[in-house]
């Protein structure tokens, strides 16, 4: 994939059970010559184990951090100390300190959801405003989320989510465990006689997103799909510029 993206977004564990840190993964992507974003967990994190983290972030020379609340976690209980807000505005006061006080500081940035504009508030102001660039839920109608971007009074950049999928299966199980995500039933009908339409479906959607100016980009999950999908990206950009 490191031809046809510009950054990699190394998630945080998502099952709220102990794994290798993300950072540790980011690190070894960078390794490989990737650009990569963290993500840090607001569920699993007190105040001290966040700041830690930032220490680690700027030890390890990361320029860009995801924030996310997070889902319930499977087992036990959440810590409650830390929301993003907090995490935004702790990262922003980053390096204010000696010895870090030239650090040059993160870009960061969360989630957001169609069904809820970027207007809920913090403790002090807005979340999502308060960050850099956010990256939108998978959507499957375009329409929809050309007025959602329309309606935004936001400076910072907005990548849209495109999840490839690998089939009908995956497709129905991802519509009946994940709330905000609704596949239409025709993209689930076109899946069960075409098994590479889910890969045309997302260059469809990466296509249409290149032509909605609020967007800088989108943010891909290609799963187990990513060789053909970073194949059709590359044959896609090369006949976009020979056109």
């Amino acid at each position: 994939m490191l031809e046809v993206a510009d950054a990699f977004l190394i998630p945080d564990n998502h099952l709220g059970r102990a794994t290798v840190s993300s950072l540790a993964v980011a690190q070894e992507v960078a390794h490989m010559g990737g650009c990569a974003i963290p993500c840090l967990n607001a569920r699993d994190r007190n105040l001290l184990g966040f700041r830690r983290d930032l220490l680690t972030a700027a030890a390890y020379g990361f320029d860009h951090l995801l924030f996310v609340h997070g889902d319930a976690p499977s087992a036990g209980k959440r810590t409650e100390e830390l929301n993003v807000r907090d995490m935004i505005d702790e990262a922003r006061g980053f390096g204010e300190d000696a010895p870090l006080k030239e650090y040059p500081g993160f870009k960061v940035g969360t989630v957001a959801k169609l069904a809820r504009p970027l207007a809920w508030r913090g403790k002090t102001a807005r979340v999502a405003t308060a960050a850099d660039f956010v990256l939108v839920q998978i959507s499957y109608t375009m329409d929809q989320l050309a007025r959602w971007a329309r309606s935004l009074d936001y400076a910072g950049k907005i990548y849209a989510g495109v999840l490839v999928l690998e089939n009908a299966r995956m497709a129905r199980r991802i519509s009946a465990t994940i709330p905000d995500i609704r596949i239409p039933e025709k993209v689930i009908k076109g899946l069960e006689s075409d098994p590479s339409y889910g890969l045309q479906l997302a260059l469809e959607q990466i296509e249409a997103v290149r032509e909605l100016d609020q967007f800088a980009g989108v943010h891909l999950v290609p799963v187990k799909l990513f060789p053909e999908m970073a194949e059709r990206l590359r044959r896609s950009t090369a006949n976009r510029l020979s056109g």
